[in-house]
């Protein structure tokens, strides 16, 4: 049994045959490239100056971003900010648009970040820059050593090690 195909079905059938082929042949080494890519100067300046991206993983963040009272309560708690810095909760006060807002304003946390401060004195974008990275004993990173060892594999890739 003979179908006939008509001009259209044909020419769409080979054009997906022929991306397909291409995204199986040159796929791999695109995605490689990727992986290995070297972080550019111009890439730090969209994160924080401790190399996080701040997005909706962060409660405090997120709280934020979706003015939720119940998400302010649970980061107030989860980020300790009675014992850190003597406050009690207060909803204006508990709000964080990263540490490196243009137009907004620095929260508590952020303000006292010992991080932050460090960066900023340098001159860096953030501190995947900072050669002292891997001896850097700041209580961030006491408290997130496996983050920290995330930020120093980046750095690595920064600089092409």
């Amino acid at each position: 049994m003979k179908t006939e195909l008509k001009r259209r079905d044909f020419v769409a059938k080979c054009l997906k045959a022929g991306a397909a082929g291409c995204a199986l042949f040159y796929g791999n080494s695109i995605f490689a490239q990727e992986a290995g890519k070297k972080i550019q100067k111009q890439d730090l300046k969209g994160l924080t100056y401790c190399g996080f991206k701040c997005n909706n993983e962060c409660t405090l963040y997120k709280a934020t971003i979706e003015n939720s009272l119940e998400l302010r309560k649970k980061a107030y708690e989860e980020f300790k900010w009675k014992q850190k810095f003597n406050i009690d909760f207060d909803a204006e006060k508990v709000f964080c648009y990263g540490c490196k807002p243009a137009d907004k304003p620095l929260s508590i946390n952020v303000k006292a970040c010992t991080v932050r401060k460090c960066a900023t004195g340098k001159g860096y974008d953030c501190c995947i820059e900072c050669k002292e990275l891997t001896a850097c004993d700041k209580e961030l990173w006491k408290n997130f050593p496996k983050f920290k060892e995330r930020v120093i594999e980046a750095q690595k890739n920064f600089f092409g090690a």
